[in-house]
């Protein structure tokens, strides 16, 4: 049986052509959360922030997929009137996409339109699923699938000088390859192009690669240089981790010991040697507080070591428990009193209530050292605090 729908969306009327009515599929998210933060610009802070998805998949045929998610970011009161304000200023697509299949090339996927894409771990290129706003971008991927592994080309425009609101044009084009069945694990290897126009351009490549195996051990090791120009000046830089992790307790428990190197700038010298982590979600390598969101920015061009250990316990299937250690430090001191930042400790506890429903309880403190004064980032050790829920469907 085939229908004629009027798809009803927050502020929006969508008339949709004939489609197989078991062919649609409507998801949603609603994910609260309270935080409260001290220091916060000075003082501190709490408020509640809330993500609102709403999204539709429709399999016109087997060989075609659109899909379309909006979605509601706000804080809590931040309209001026609850009567008088109806704008929805926060009110965006967060993706909107076709997706073909080729009928004689079922091995190749094309995804057309705005995306979220998580290449690898997300080190480079992720979703930032932690903020409420994520991240997606504007362009196309093709996706290759072999018995061997798979392939991801991306092909993104991060700006367009034509809109208004942009003055340059930015871009971002890439190779991410998984070769799977490589001894215990899976190898990745990539390369990335992000380029920008203007007065002063950016002609940036990174190359990389990454191993990451399970069994009695897990263990990740990966390593990234990068090159040509950024913001006009020559680019020589280059990352490198580590993480090793070990089960206990049949499989409750584990502990994991990580370490992270992100080169940084000697002023000395005419290039610019500081790591710069793209498009990554930084939340999921350098603590929970989001103080390295946004690098090389947020380490004033230092770089960064990471040396971290992390616990988790999950005592039974719906409950999970994590604490984990980080100490910071530049890698490149330069005019610092100390190459060290600080340590932070984060704690987090989650329940899910159900298959459509968790809690999720955070904690984070931070005990500051001079470093983190003197890139702007902490003047004073730092206490956060969270709680949130996810509902989906």
């Amino acid at each position: 049986m085939r229908l004629n729908r009027l798809l009803v969306l927050p502020g929006i009327f969508v008339f949709a052509a004939p489609v197989a009515a078991q062919d649609i599929t409507m998801t949603g998210q609603v994910r609260p959360r309270f935080e409260f933060r001290d220091p916060s610009g000075g003082s501190k802070d709490e408020s509640t922030s809330m993500r609102v998805r709403l999204g539709m998949k429709a399999v016109v045929d087997p060989n075609l997929i659109i899909f379309v998610q909006m979605q509601d970011v706000r804080t809590w009161g931040e309209e001026t009137h609850p009567l008088f304000d109806y704008t929805a200023d926060q009110l965006d697509l967060h993706q909107g996409y076709l997706q073909y299949k080729g009928k004689s090339l079922d091995w190749l996927t094309a995804t057309v339109g705005r995306m979220e894409t998580n290449l690898g771990g997300q080190r480079l290129v992720g979703a930032v699923d932690w903020t409420q706003q994520g991240q997606s971008f504007d362009g196309v991927r093709l996706n290759v699938a072999k018995d061997w592994g798979k392939v991801y080309f991306v092909a993104y425009k991060i700006g367009d000088e034509t809109a208004p609101a942009i003055a340059a044009d930015n871009e971002l084009y890439g190779a991410y390859a998984t070769v799977s069945d490589v001894g215990p694990g899976a190898l990745d290897l990539y390369a990335l192009y992000n380029r920008t126009e203007g007065a002063v351009e950016t002609d940036q490549q990174s190359f990389g690669a990454r191993y990451a195996f399970d069994g009695s051990v897990t263990g990740r090791f990966e390593g990234t240089l990068q090159t040509g120009t950024r913001s006009g000046a020559d680019v020589s830089a280059y990352m490198f981790g580590a993480r090793l992790g070990k089960g206990f307790a049949d499989g409750k428990a584990a502990m994991t010991l990580w370490y992270d190197y992100l080169s940084g700038d000697d002023a000395a010298t005419a290039e610019n040697e500081v790591f710069h982590t793209l498009y990554a979600t930084n939340h999921k390598f350098y603590g929970y507080a989001d103080l390295f969101l946004n690098i090389p920015v947020h380490t004033k061009n230092a770089g960064l070591q990471d040396m971290a250990v992390k616990l988790a316990w999950r005592p039974q299937a719906d409950i999970s428990f994590g604490a984990d250690f980080h100490s910071f430090s530049a890698a490149e001191q330069g005019t610092l009193s100390t190459s060290h930042f600080g340590n932070e400790l984060d704690f987090t506890l989650s329940h899910r209530y159900s298959a459509n429903m968790s809690a999720t309880v955070g904690f984070a403190r931070v005990l500051q050292d001079d470093g983190f004064a003197e890139i702007g980032r902490l003047s004073e050790d730092m206490t956060w605090f969270y709680v949130m829920l996810n509902a989906i469907f």
